[in-house]
């Protein structure tokens, strides 16, 4: 099913496309004039399309990507010079495109599809997962232009990577290929010219197939205990308790141990 988002931009119609492909949504931001940019259509059209892939039961993960040869060149500066606004407005509590502090329960695959800078890497940095197309590149060059990367690219790369790489990325702003964004471990997969969506779609439906509550409670404890303190705190511990509380009783639970005795594929119901 395809259906574009209701926010459009003027130039490339909707600005974001929104389509399900089996138990799989597909994001696309969709100015690609302006090689994604972020404006506030864009914003509130990204916005909207995660709350309704998170809502509906039949998605078990989403792929975020972006239209022609970009994946999002960062904030629309020629909004911002007339001063427009870029955010959705009515939500702040998104962050910037819609996306960077916008929680969903559904995991977010990236699929940079080609140059990801300033906003945008911050929008990959948001997502759970990460396919980088093997001629696209990663940076945050905010701080070539009197700025720094305040869409949670300064918090969220110190805690994806190591603290010199994470400082030599934030205080130079020069880009980083898709081979170094791998070794670094900013990206899980690097695919072939032209092939981001399709290996990012793979990947997705790994995922999708599992359990889709377990999944999402798996993703919580992870993030949640992430920038935690010691393992042994008994904050983390409550952390993952509820999960078991809310996981190990679940339906799925016991389908899980039943299908894998009769020898058979699950049948899901997400409770």
């Amino acid at each position: 099913m395809t259906q574009s988002a209701p926010s459009t931009s003027r130039t490339d119609g909707p600005a974001v496309r929104y389509e399900t492909r089996g138990a799989v949504a597909v994001v696309t931001l969709n100015r690609p004039h302006a090689m994604n940019a972020v404006n506030a259509a864009l914003s509130e059209a990204a916005g909207e399309a995660l709350e309704a892939a998170n809502a509906d039961p039949a998605i078990r993960a989403i792929v975020l990507t972006g239209e022609g040869r970009a994946f999002c060149a960062g904030a629309d500066l020629k909004e911002v010079a007339r001063g427009h606004r870029i955010d959705a407005q009515g939500h702040p509590e998104w962050g910037f495109a819609g996306i960077v502090q916008h929680w969903v329960d559904t995991p977010v695959i990236a699929a940079v599809n080609g140059f990801a800078l300033g906003g945008g890497t911050e929008i990959v940095l948001a997502c759970d997962l990460a396919v980088i197309d093997e001629t696209a590149t990663l940076g945050l060059p905010e701080v070539r232009r009197g700025l720094f990367a305040a869409a949670g690219g300064v918090i969220r790369l110190q805690r994806q990577v190591p603290l010199k790489i994470a400082l030599e990325m934030t205080l130079t702003g020069e880009p980083v290929d898709a081979a170094t964004a791998r070794e670094w471990g900013l990206v899980n997969r690097v695919a072939p010219a032209g092939a981001a969506l399709d290996v990012a779609l793979e990947l997705a439906g790994t995922i999708a197939a599992n359990a889709p509550l377990a999944v999402r409670q798996s993703k919580h404890v992870v993030h949640a205990t992430h920038a935690g303190g010691s393992v042994w705190e008994p904050e983390v511990w409550a952390v993952n308790r509820e999960a078991v509380r809310v996981v190990f009783g679940s339906r799925d639970a016991r389908e899980g141990a039943t299908a894998f005795a009769e020898k058979r594929e699950p049948r899901w119901e997400r409770r």
